[in-house]
């Protein structure tokens, strides 16, 4: 497999940093929009979900056209989309236009995290493809360190409509990609019809399943705590933006930690050994949150959470890329990126309707309960997946 052209790899991991900036950088800031738009907090999780949501339906088409087209012809107009989508949600007048205008967002996030695991797919294999992958996830939990501690700062500074100003950089993003990506795209003798038949041939793979149900599960989980977390910090311990946004950040460390040895881990364990221990680790960081009885002790719980976050979603990632053939990686990659994005949409609504039914520690107690149900589920379903040869890893 020859060598990516220069900068290739640094434009993938600053697409996944941008994809992870649609959420991460007003996390923060959510109950001062709740507050300030009149709206209650079962309501804000919304917000988070519509820049999930058009994931569902567009990943895929997003990466059947990055099959057929190219990379950098779907990368470029993804970034701009995202930028202009998001620049304008802030702006907005009231909380309706702000989730129309999210979704609008979203349909441009829809092709970037995936696109970079895609890239990167192209160009490396076998332990290097996981290490790279690794450090791609790496390079997500920096932004997830640095991000949610940006717009925190910025909310409280100048208010929570300044904390969408970043979205501007996907804009100069998509300059910098349209410069850097290869220009080369597939040759292809068949037809789009012919290319959605032999895609769905592909996708057919018990394989595919499997990692799609554990993405959809787990980011049900990570974007559960990521809606309740803030309100929980801001009901009962009363911290202001800039703090919510520093503990929002401490979960990019347990990840970092775990992230950055994945070319390692993956040669000792297969990703259906990880994924268990990774809900595990989810479930623990669950439970301990509402029995914290100081600030400072959300920290251990957070910190276990990202360690969790990176046992599960990383092997994925890798596993995904692992089993798209060349021509149908795209597509591949985006019914992982499909699957995800449904659990990002379904966390938020259903930490929503907790929240405001049995309170943000219930939810967490709740959350506690469904990562254990996973825990045993993964646990249970590798021998037999190991045994018709299924196995992720």
């Amino acid at each position: 497999m020859s060598p990516p052209p220069r900068g290739t790899v640094a434009i993938a991991y600053a697409l996944s940093a941008t994809g992870i900036l649609a959420n991460s950088i007003i996390l923060p800031v959510l109950p001062d929009i709740a507050r300030d738009l009149e709206v209650s907090t079962g309501q804000i999780g919304l917000i988070v979900a519509a820049a999930s949501f058009p994931g569902i339906l567009a990943a895929p088409l997003i990466g059947v056209l990055a099959d057929r087209f190219g990379r950098r012809p779907v990368v470029v107009p993804c970034l701009v989309i995202f930028g202009i989508g998001g620049l304008a949600a802030g702006l907005a007048p009231s909380f309706e236009v702000m989730l129309a205008l999210r979704l609008v967002q979203g349909v441009g996030a829809a092709g970037l995290v995936n696109l970079a695991i895609v890239v990167l797919g192209d160009h490396f294999e076998g332990t290097m493809r996981a290490r790279m992958i690794g450090r791609n996830a790496l390079a997500l939990t920096i932004g997830l360190s640095v991000f949610p501690t940006v717009g925190g700062f910025i909310g409280e500074h100048w208010g929570w409509r300044a904390s969408f100003i970043p979205y501007g950089a996907s804009v100069v993003m998509a300059v910098i990609a349209a410069a850097v990506l290869p220009s080369t795209r597939p040759s292809h003798a068949v037809s789009m019809s012919e290319q959605l038949r032999s895609a769905r041939s592909s996708l057919r793979d018990p394989r595919v399943y499997a990692m799609a149900a554990a993405g959809f599960a787990v980011f049900i989980l990570v974007f559960g705590v990521a809606t309740t977390l803030p309100l929980h910090l801001d009901e009962e311990f009363a911290a202001g933006a800039l703090t919510r946004g520093l503990l929002l950040a401490l979960p990019a460390v347990g990840a970092g930690m775990i992230s950055i040895g994945m070319g390692k881990l993956s040669e000792r364990w297969g990703a259906w050994d990880m994924v268990p221990l990774g809900f595990a680790l989810i479930a623990v960081a669950y439970a301990g949150v509402p029995i914290a009885p100081a600030l400072a002790l959300v920290t251990v719980p957070a910190l276990a959470y990202g360690m969790g976050e990176a046992f599960t979603i990383v092997p994925l990632q890798d596993y995904a890329a692992q089993i798209a053939t060349p021509e149908h990686r795209g597509v591949v990659i985006a019914v992982w990126v499909a699957a995800a994005r449904a659990g990002q949409s379904v966390g938020p609504a259903v930490a929503g309707f907790t929240i405001s039914t049995i309170g943000t520690g219930g939810t967490f107690v709740a959350g506690t309960a469904f990562a254990a149900v996973l825990t045993a589920v993964s646990l249970g379903t590798r021998p037999g997946l190991k045994a018709r040869g299924l196995a992720p890893g």
